[in-house]
């Protein structure tokens, strides 16, 4: 437990001030947790991250969570269809690659690139949009795990999916919301948006909800991959799919909900 908590304390320090500086440089962190966590992802598959097929997934990636149109010889291609191309370039590589990269392994690294990188570019988005936008979505997002744990751990005893993650329960999952709509219900009075405090609140059950998604949809690709964390990167924490599961899910309902 002292290990975990120095761990997020001192993440806190490197990435609160990157969020609130913006810009390029938060554009240039999320890029690296992106591929950090694609890494994670073809690590557990049995793929290296550092192959042909890795480096056009990497690219597929990069072009979700950072997007432009460039012009090649006189044609303007957007990032779709760039993306489109290397989603064929992967599937292509299955044909070369003597059975050593296959058609799970191409569907694995088209769906992670997509799972990853839009979780990532709505991130940015919501960013660009405004500072207290993403700040109200990770307080949600905070609240939902603290609350989860402290209240599932004390009170919990009916299982929430216990075929993918047999800790966590209903119990500690409705704890969370509650959490969620605590913090969010401060914020609105502290740092009030564009919108009601209906609003707030329903932003706050969705967001808890969808970031318990993740966070359950991530348990259970570690169930298939039979891992117990996606990496080793924070000491006591797991790897960035564990730290992101839950925003990675968060972000497009906060964006969809709000900006689109």
């Amino acid at each position: 437990m002292k290990q975990r908590v120095i761990t997020a304390l001192l993440s806190l320090i490197v990435f609160v001030p990157i969020v609130y500086v913006g810009s390029v440089v938060l554009t240039t962190a999320v890029a690296v947790l992106g591929l950090i966590a694609l890494f994670e992802l073809f690590r557990m598959r049995g793929q290296s991250l550092l192959s042909i097929e890795g480096l056009i997934a990497s690219i597929a990636l990069l072009l979700i969570v950072i997007p432009f149109d460039q012009e090649i010889v006189g044609t303007v291609y957007s990032s779709t269809m760039l993306f489109y191309i290397c989603s064929l370039l992967l599937l292509v590589s299955t044909v070369f690659s003597k059975n050593k990269f296959n058609f799970d392994d191409a569907a694995m690294a088209i769906l992670g690139s997509i799972y990853i990188g839009y979780g990532f570019k709505y991130f940015l988005l919501i960013r660009f949009e405004g500072l207290r936008l993403l700040l109200l979505a990770l307080f949600i997002v905070w609240a939902t795990d603290i609350g989860a744990y402290l209240v599932g751990r004390k009170f919990g005893k009916n299982k929430l999916a216990p075929h993918i993650s047999p800790n966590k329960t209903i119990e500690g999952s409705l704890g969370g919301i509650f959490c969620a709509l605590a913090v969010s219900t401060i914020y609105f009075f502290i740092y009030p948006l564009d919108f009601s405090f209906g609003m707030t609140v329903l932003l706050a059950i969705l967001i808890s909800v969808s970031g318990q998604l993740g966070d359950l949809v991530e348990s259970a690709l570690k169930r298939h991959y039979q891992v117990k964390d996606s990496g080793r990167i924070l000491p006591g924490h797991g790897g960035i799919l564990d730290r992101f599961d839950s925003i990675l899910f968060a972000m497009p309902v906060l964006y969809l909900l709000t900006l689109a």
